[in-house]
This record gives structure tokens, C-alpha cells and sequence, in this order.
């Protein structure tokens, strides 16, 4: 029995510390995963959180064919994706549009508060570049959202992801594939405008 599975199991019996180790263990790639998915840390957390609960309740249906920490980080991508198609559009103001002064200030503070070391406009166009890059993945279909996201937000690899997913090899390589080519059409257009 794995270390992994020997933790579920003291879990499932009544002992609710060593679901407090998994936590721990877990914890720091778990965020990691939906901070990818998400790009805001408060939100990350908060997906982290409903992963967690989500775990908790699931972890009879836990197979311990593969790592425990990937298939809790295929629980909180699909968590974070969710979160992120909920999400409003922000619509960025013009400073050179004349508009509200106020409204101007508050976008001035926000970016300077951002820190580092970058051209404000520099990193506000990043995070936009980012916003729309996860909300291109979010809005894919499945099962090329699944695979791309725990790809390259949850860090999974190929044989990680086919054993979280129940699919062959090859059909995962397929739909990576796949859901990178249409990933590639919705974002090269816009590029291109």
C-alpha cells in the first residue's frame, strides 16, 4: 500500500489529521494549479479550498491507481476552470478617451501598486495576454479543456493525465494535440487584428 493510500485510509477510518497531511502536502501545488487556471491568488486559494471539501467528500472514489496529489489537482483545475468562465470581461479604460478623471486615478494606483519592475502598460498588456489565454482554455470544449488544462496549468504529465482520466496514452496525446490546434485558432486571430 502507498503512502498515499495509507493516509486515505486512516482518513476514511475517523482520522481527520491525516487528511490535515495530505492538506499540507498538497496545499502549495494545488494553488499553484488554479493560480494558473485563475491568474489571482485570492481566487487560486479559494478554488484550492473548494478542492479540498470537494476531496474530502470523494475520497471513497479515490482508485489510488495513480498519485493522490494528481487527482486532487484534476478536481481544482476543473474547480478553476468553472470559476474562470463565471468570470466578468473587464473593460479597460482609455486614459487618452478623456473620461472620468476619478475613474483614471483609481486605474493609475491599481497599476502602480502592481509593482516591479516593468512599464505599467507593459504589465497591464500581460495580464490581459494572460486573462485571455486562460479564458481561451476555459472556454474550450471537452475533452481538450481537461487535458490542456492539466497539461500545462496542473503540470501533469501525458501518463499522469491518462491514468487521472481513464483514457489511453494515445488518445490523450490526441486530444492535447487537438486542443492545442484550437486553442492556437482562437488566439492567433486576435493576435493578428
Amino acid at each position: 500500500m502507498s503512502q498515499d493510500a495509507a493516509l486515505v485510509a486512516r482518513v476514511l477510518d475517523g482520522e481527520h489529521d491525516a487528511f490535515r497531511t495530505l492538506v499540507e502536502r498538497e496545499s502549495r501545488t494545488v494553488v499553484a494549479a488554479c493560480y494558473r487556471v485563475l491568474g489571482d491568488l485570492h481566487d487560486a486559494e479559494d478554488a484550492a479550498q473548494e478542492a479540498f471539501v470537494t476531496a474530502y467528500g470523494s475520497l471513497a472514489t479515490w482508485r489510488a491507481e495513480g498519485p493522490f496529489g494528481a487527482w486532487l489537482t484534476r478536481i481544482a483545475i476543473r474547480i478553476a476552470l468553472r470559476a474562470a468562465t463565471r468570470r466578468r470581461t473587464v473593460t479597460w479604460i482609455d486614459p487618452a478617451a478623456g473620461s472620468d478623471v476619478a475613474a483614471h486615478a483609481a486605474l493609475d494606483a491599481s497599476l502602480r501598486r502592481s509593482g516591479g519592475g516593468e512599464d505599467p502598460a507593459t504589465q497591464a498588456l500581460r495580464r490581459e495576454r494572460d486573462a485571455d489565454l486562460r479564458a481561451a482554455v476555459a472556454a474550450l470544449e471537452e475533452p481538450y479543456r481537461e487535458v490542456v488544462a492539466l497539461r500545462f496549468f496542473g503540470e501533469l504529465s501525458l501518463a499522469e493525465i491518462a491514468s487521472q482520466t481513464d483514457r489511453p496514452l494515445g488518445t490523450v496525446k490526441t486530444h492535447l494535440h487537438r486542443g492545442l490546434a484550437r486553442l492556437r485558432a482562437r488566439i492567433e486571430p486576435e493576435a493578428l487584428r
